[in-house]
């Protein structure tokens, strides 16, 4: 049997996050920085750049399938980047996604994006890991948490180039309610406002 574990990504997993985010050693890489890279960072400054957050705060989470009938071996299948609004500089600059208030910004969090790794999909990881986000960020005093997934039809598939934001039955699948919509698109599809309220005010 087997079962997922959500860590935090810390400076201790960094190889497991390179493995899930730069598979290949792409120099192109994005490592999970489109919303939080900070304006002048080179491409080649991204890794490095990822590593100190990984030191600092976590800025997301990895997801470990883990053999529960007596193997050895822990597999990284899974990440999920999240932040507080107050650390993704592009999302409050978005012309496409609501950049919220900005007196808010520091305790509403939000989802940018999962990756799975091929071969461990539909297996229940991204769920694990938005589960494991919920709960990382009311321990860190997030009252909001939100996410901007794409519509699919009933019983479609989600393209690979849409699949990273996550889908709304995902995000309704952990309590979070459809808010809005937006003008923003990933893979053609459109995208809505998921909100999971964590904290009352």
């Amino acid at each position: 049997m087997v079962e997922v574990r959500v860590e935090p990504a810390t400076a201790s997993r960094f190889d497991d996050v390179a493995t899930l985010l730069n598979p290949r050693g792409r120099e192109q890489a994005c490592w999970c920085l489109h919303w939080r890279m900070p304006r002048g960072l080179s491409v080649d400054g991204r890794e490095e750049h990822l590593r100190e957050l990984c030191a600092h705060e976590p800025p997301g989470l990895l997801a470990y399938l883990e053999d529960t009938g007596g193997g050895t071996g822990t597999t990284p299948v899974g990440w999920v980047g999240l932040a507080p609004r107050s650390a993704v500089g592009s999302l409050q600059r978005s012309r496409v996604l609501p950049r919220g208030e900005p007196e808010d910004w520091p305790t509403t969090w939000v989802v940018m994006c999962f990756v799975v790794r091929v071969g461990y999909r539909r297996r229940g990881v991204a769920r694990a890991l938005l589960h494991g986000a919920v709960e990382h960020a009311r321990a860190r005093g997030g009252r909001v948490l939100e996410g901007f997934p794409v519509e699919v039809a009933p019983g479609a598939r989600v393209p690979v180039s849409a699949a990273f934001v996550g889908t709304v039955p995902l995000f309704e699948s952990e309590g979070f309610e459809r808010v809005g919509d937006t003008a923003a698109t990933s893979g053609k599809l459109p995208r809505c406002v998921m909100r999971h309220v964590l904290a009352a005010d």
